[in-house]
Order: C-alpha cells, then structure tokens, then sequence
C-alpha cells in the first residue's frame, strides 16, 4: 500500500512539474495568418477605420465617416479602431465633433460590442486610438468603460514607457499571454498614469496631417511627442480624402472618392512617402474611411508581404 501511494506520489509530482515546464499552447495564426505571429507588434501594418463609432448608411448623414457598422467593420479585416470621446450627461460617448452632430453612443457599449468579437475571435489583437479632447478623466470615465466592458482585462501593459517601435512583443506572444488590446489616448495618459493600460499615443505613435484635401497625400511628421527619436516611433498615416462643402470652408469625407483613395496605388504611394521618416519601414496604421469600399485590406496584406 506504501509503494502504491508513493508511485501515485511520484507520479503526480512528474505531472506537476510538466505542467509547469509545458509553455501554454501558442497560437498557430495570429490576425488571419500565421506568418505574423512571430511578427512584432511595432512591425506589423493594420487597417483602421477612421471614426469608426460614425456609420450610416443615409448619404445625407454628413458627419459620417463609415457606411457599415463595427461587427462589420472588423469582419473586413480592421485591426484598429479610432474614435473620438464627449462627455454627455456625465457620461463618455463617441461623438463627431459633437454629440449633437453625430452621436454614436456611450463608450462602454461600443467597447461591448467589440468584446463580443474578441470573445468569438481569440487568435487576434486588436488596438483602440482613441481621442479625449475634453480631457475626460482617466480613473472616472475612461477606466469605468473599459472595466464594465470586460476589456480591461484584456489590455496589454508594457513593461515600460515609452516603447520602441522595435521593443514591442509579437503578435504571438500578445494572444498566448491573453493581453491581446493595445488602448492608446492622444491626450491625459502623458499626465495620468493612474490607469496603466490606457498609453499615451504620440509618446509612440506619429501620425500625418488630417482632413487632407490633397488627394496626393503629401507626407510630413504632424503630431509627435516624448523622447523617442521619428524612426523610433510607430506610425499611422491619415488616409481620407476630404471635401470641402459648396466654399464653406467645412470639409467632409466624400464616400464617392473612396474607392480611389481606398485603393492599391494611393495607399501604396502615401507609405511610399512616409518610408523617409520611418527608416524604410510601412505604416502601422492605415486610418480610412468608409471601409467597405476600395482595397484597404489588400493594399494593408501588400504592406505586411503577404500577398
């Protein structure tokens, strides 16, 4: 009786220590291929879906940026997810400028929606740039949406700031830890570090001027911040055409230009002018509008040499 309960003691002990050494199984795709998860974060080029809480299929909706709405959004291939924040009623909302011009709901049910795809999509990682013009507090607002959305728990936290663009980790590693969103903040995560997750965007991130009325898209370095040098940041280039409405000086997104702007050569040409500033590298971000029009997630496989 001795020797059989050692022999089970023995054996349980050999299973514990294979269970420790075994590393936890590692995802074989990553965002819809496997070659890029050994592929770091910083090295990878995703599509984005500028305004993206502001869709509308009524063309007479002019403060929208996209005709289909996130579910769709993401089934097209984007991987990055901006949006700008109001403060309604005490309440964070995305709104367009304003939320009596565009109001596409409260933070945390956007951010439930898009948990429900995470939740279905477990092999991709996925980065919020999010804009807080008003300054909405971090602890207060920004903290509270993402706890209640179940995304927090998801959020990656480097191990250090600011990050290289070469420091990041793979896309691989981010899905095997579980920490697999990436939340930027254009303004208050320089200066509140209370929630750690939530990272200061043009710390690490440059982007090209908005609202562009050039459909060449001459490239320059428009918002930038901290220590890091250009090359070392990642970047995102702006990649909407704008119009301006009858001389009035208000400019709109024109989804009639889309398919153009969206398409192989612009795209292709706007990186091709912003290697300069990046060492050689393409975007890490394509910012678009009206998303289910063009070849936004072609020219983005182009860019990532996977097609």
């Amino acid at each position: 009786m001795r020797a059989a309960s050692f022999l089970f003691g023995a054996a349980v002990a050999v299973a514990s220590v294979q269970a420790a050494i075994v590393p936890h199984r590692r995802a074989t795709t990553c965002n819809g291929h496997a070659e890029l998860c050994d592929r770091s974060y910083g090295n990878v080029t995703y599509l984005g879906a500028h305004d993206s809480f502001a869709f509308s299929e009524d063309p007479f909706a002019l403060a929208r940026d996209q005709e289909v709405d996130i579910p769709s959004q993401l089934g097209l291939g984007v991987r990055l997810l901006q949006a700008q924040a109001h403060v309604k009623d005490g309440v964070l909302h995305f709104c367009h400028t304003s939320c009596a011009l565009f109001d596409g709901g409260t933070v945390e049910d956007y951010l439930k929606t898009v948990k429900t795809f995470l939740d279905a999509n477990p092999n991709e990682v996925l980065t919020f740039i999010f804009t807080n013009p008003e300054g909405a507090s971090l602890p207060q607002l920004w903290d509270p949406a993402f706890q209640n959305s179940g995304i927090a728990a998801l959020a990656y936290v480097p191990p250090h700031l600011p990050m290289k663009q070469s420091e990041w980790p793979t896309l691989g590693s981010l899905i095997d830890s579980g920490k697999r969103v990436v939340v930027f903040l254009d303004a208050g995560a320089d200066t509140d570090r209370s929630v750690p997750y939530i990272l200061p965007e043009f710390e690490m991130i440059w982007e090209t001027p908005f609202s562009v009325t050039d459909a060449s898209f001459p490239c320059s370095v428009d918002r930038i911040n901290g220590p890091l040098s250009t090359e070392d940041h990642m970047y995102m280039i702006n990649h909407s055409l704008n119009k301006d409405v009858l001389g009035t000086g208000i400019i709109i997104s024109d989804p009639k230009d889309a398919p153009t702007t969206n398409g192989v050569p612009s795209i292709f040409a706007h990186a091709g002018g912003c290697e300069g500033f990046a060492a050689g590298r393409a975007p890490n971000f394509v910012l678009l509008d009206f998303v289910n029009l063009g070849q936004g997630a072609k020219a983005v496989d182009q860019l990532n040499g996977l097609a």
